[in-house]
Order: C-alpha cells, then sequence, then structure tokens
C-alpha cells in the first residue's frame, strides 16, 4: 500500500513538470520543447493547425490523430496559456495558442475563448491624461468646445506617443491630393493597430468614442481610423469572405474570439453583455480596428456601427453571413459599451444625484431631519448652479477637458503641435 502510494506521488511530481500555472504562450511553448513527449504531441498539432488555417480537408483518420494531440497533451501549460496585448512577439503567442487550440473553430466561426488575458488581469497605465487635457482646455486653441472629438485630438497631440503615432498611421494611410494610386492597406491597418496597442486608452478611447452633437464633430470621429483606405473599398466584398481572411490571419482570428467572448449579447443582462464587462467590451471592439473586419461608424450621424461587406449573394449560407454584420449592427451589447463610454461623464452624474437622493431620503420623518435634508438639498443645488454656470459653454460629456489655463511660454510651446491638420 505504502510502495502504491509512493509511485502515484512520483508519476503526478513528473506530470507537475509541464503543468505550471497560467503564463505567457511563450513560456509555456519553451517548456514543452524542452520535453520529448509534449515536443513530439506539438509537432503533430502544429500541421493540424498549418492544414485547418488554410481549409485544407482533413480526413477521418486525421482529424482523430489532431484530437488524440489535443487530449495528449493533459494538463500541460500549453493548454491554459494566455497571451497579453501590447506585449512582444504577440504574432507568435498567438500562433502558439491557436496551434493547440485548433479544435475550437471547427465547422462555425463561434470562437468563443479568447487568447488574451482577461483585461483586469494585465498592468494598467498610469497616464497623465488629465494633466494634458487640463493643458488644452485651459488654452484658446482648444477650438469649439461643442466639438470634443477636436478636443480630444487636440489633447492627443501634447502627447508625445500619441502625436507621433497617430501622424504615423495617418500618413501611412492617407493618399497625397491628386493622386491615382491606391493606399497600402496592409500598411494602414498595421499602423492602427500599432496605435491602438501602444498608445494608453485614456487618449484612445476618447478619440474614438467622443460623444457628438452635430455632423462635423461626427464626421471627424468617423474618419479618425481614416476610413478611406483602412475601412472601405470601392465595392463590398462577402462578408463570409470578409470572415475567412480573418480567419486565415492569427491576430484577426484572434481579435474576433476577445470580441465574441466579451461583447457576446445577452438580453437577461441589465448591461445587455453576458459577461457584464463594458470595459472588456469597449476593448475588444478597439481590437478589432486595424484587422480584415474593421468597424467603423455607418455615418456622421450616427453611433452605429457596422463591417464594410454585404449579405448579398450568400446563397444558403445567407443566415451565417448575417450573424456575422449582426456581431456589429445589431449586438446589443456593443451598443450599450459604446454609448456608456460617450456618456461615461453623465452618468457619472447620475449615479451622484441618485445617491444624493437616496441619502437625503434616510434623513425625513421627524421635523429636524426633514430640516437638514432640506439645507443639504439646497446646498448642493446652488453648487449644481454654480458648475453650470461655469461651463455653460462646454457639453456635459465633454467636461473631461476642463481644467487649469495654459500660460502664454505654454501657449507658444504648443502652438506647432496644436495647429496640425488632423
Amino acid at each position: 500500500m505504502g510502495l502504491a502510494l509512493l509511485l502515484g506521488l512520483l508519476l503526478s511530481r513528473a506530470g507537475d513538470l509541464l503543468a505550471v500555472p497560467r503564463s505567457d504562450c511563450l513560456a509555456a511553448e519553451q517548456l514543452c520543447l524542452s520535453d520529448s513527449t509534449c515536443n513530439a504531441t506539438y509537432r503533430t498539432l502544429e500541421s493540424c493547425a498549418l492544414a485547418k488555417t488554410h481549409f485544407l480537408p482533413l480526413d477521418h483518420d486525421s482529424r482523430v490523430r489532431c484530437l488524440n494531440a489535443e487530449l495528449d497533451l493533459g494538463n500541460s501549460s500549453l493548454l491554459h496559456c494566455k497571451c497579453h496585448r501590447r506585449m512582444k512577439r504577440q504574432e507568435h503567442c498567438l500562433r502558439i495558442f491557436w496551434t493547440v487550440h485548433s479544435s475550437v473553430t471547427d465547422g462555425y466561426f463561434n470562437l468563443e475563448t479568447s487568447p488574451y488575458e482577461n483585461p483586469a488581469n494585465e498592468e494598467q497605465w498610469k497616464t497623465h491624461y488629465n494633466e494634458v487635457a487640463a493643458l488644452v482646455s485651459g488654452s484658446r486653441l482648444a477650438g469649439d468646445a461643442t466639438n470634443p472629438c477636436l478636443e480630444a485630438s487636440h489633447v492627443c497631440n501634447l502627447s508625445r506617443k500619441c502625436f507621433r503615432l497617430r501622424t504615423d498611421y495617418a500618413s501611412i494611410c492617407t493618399k497625397e491630393a491628386g493622386s491615382e494610386d491606391t493606399c497600402d492597406r496592409r500598411k494602414c491597418r498595421r499602423g492602427l493597430r500599432n496605435f491602438f496597442e501602444r498608445v494608453p486608452e485614456d487618449f484612445t478611447k476618447r478619440i474614438l468614442f467622443c460623444p457628438c452633437q452635430d455632423e462635423l464633430c461626427g464626421e471627424r470621429r468617423r474618419k479618425t481610423i481614416v476610413p478611406d483606405c483602412s475601412f472601405q473599398a470601392n465595392t463590398k466584398p462577402n462578408c463570409l469572405g470578409l470572415l475567412d481572411s480573418c480567419l486565415e490571419d492569427h491576430i484577426c482570428k484572434s481579435r474576433l474570439a476577445d470580441f465574441q467572448q466579451n461583447c457576446q449579447p445577452a438580453d437577461m443582462s441589465p448591461g445587455g453583455c453576458s459577461q457584464h464587462n463594458h470595459a472588456a467590451c469597449l476593448q475588444a471592439y478597439m481590437g478589432m480596428i486595424g484587422t480584415p473586419m474593421t468597424p467603423n461608424y455607418v455615418s456622421n450621424s450616427s453611433v452605429k456601427v457596422s463591417l464594410w461587406c454585404t449579405c448579398e449573394s450568400s446563397g444558403n449560407q445567407k443566415e451565417k453571413c448575417d450573424q456575422i454584420l449582426g456581431m456589429f449592427e445589431s449586438n446589443k451589447c456593443l451598443e450599450n459599451t459604446i454609448w456608456f463610454q460617450m456618456h461615461l461623464k453623465q452618468t457619472a452624474l447620475e449615479r451622484q444625484e441618485d445617491l444624493f437622493y437616496s441619502s437625503s431620503l434616510s434623513f425625513q420623518g421627524d421635523s429636524a431631519s426633514t430640516s437638514l435634508a432640506s439645507e443639504m438639498s439646497q446646498v448642493v443645488e446652488g453648487k449644481t448652479q454654480r458648475d453650470i454656470s461655469k461651463h455653460s459653454s462646454m457639453p456635459m460629456t465633454s467636461s473631461v477637458y476642463s481644467g487649469a489655463a495654459v500660460s502664454g511660454p505654454s501657449l507658444v510651446l504648443f502652438l506647432p503641435l496644436l495647429l496640425s491638420p488632423f
């Protein structure tokens, strides 16, 4: 009995050599390749994944061999590894993930499993957005206060990284005036991905989801990604073909899986999302920009988004095609997420008002407590009136740009950046 127990412990320890806590797939791959058994299994999975990526048909024996190879990994760290946004060698990490999860895409486009670490577990950037925004808010160069998209652009111009990476993709994606040459869509999209991956979200979210009151502002918002190059073409491709192009690309397939997981709608959820996480959905949506399935606003006067594709001539796959479009056009989770981001400050104010209202009710009862509630209400009402008077020239949703004034020398220093054409 004692010998059997000892043998069991030794075998479990041997298995633990390959079973490490969830890590990035680069480290997990190195651990697997150092073991001869895991190495052989992994090589089998590589050939299986290659065939599926290029849509090569597999016979029954090959499918069984691929499935058995995935099962043979057991509790190897490869089956539980994840990739991180903005990590170095991200594409290689994603290739490893899909090598060991190639069966996830069998038969349908619902990927469900995201290769990315949960945003809550990733390091959050400490940014200086509020300080930079205060400079713009206090300057006269901020532009029309009713155009928060313009103000967001000016804030970006004051951040060295935001300005540089935005300039990079804009120069790549914008054709020269009078030029008949088509833009390099692949480089343009890569520049967009670089911008949204490397610039802190405090900047990118405000540029892409700025709340607009008129079409001039809406046009600036719609043109953020230079859609003439990154989004649209002379003709709309079929959405099924667009999906095929995405599934052939490790980055696009990974972003789509992340989007499907985090923006999955749910009728019974108060926020419309099955994951109950608007921040994750927003990040997943931005991750789609710069891929073959890049979404964008449908017009200057709408916050609706869509893909540049059509479901005409889809034959007996019309239903599947409609589902692809529906992920963006009729997705309640995504719609609520975008609305919430655009009305973030307004929602916060309403919550404060609701909190005060609930608190004031607790004071009611006798005459003394009722008087106290009345006095508190007058104090808050007076403060609210002063705030409204102070910010009367700005919409509530653009109040994030308020702050200190810019001194004379500072304006001279930042003048060239603020006058940038985009």
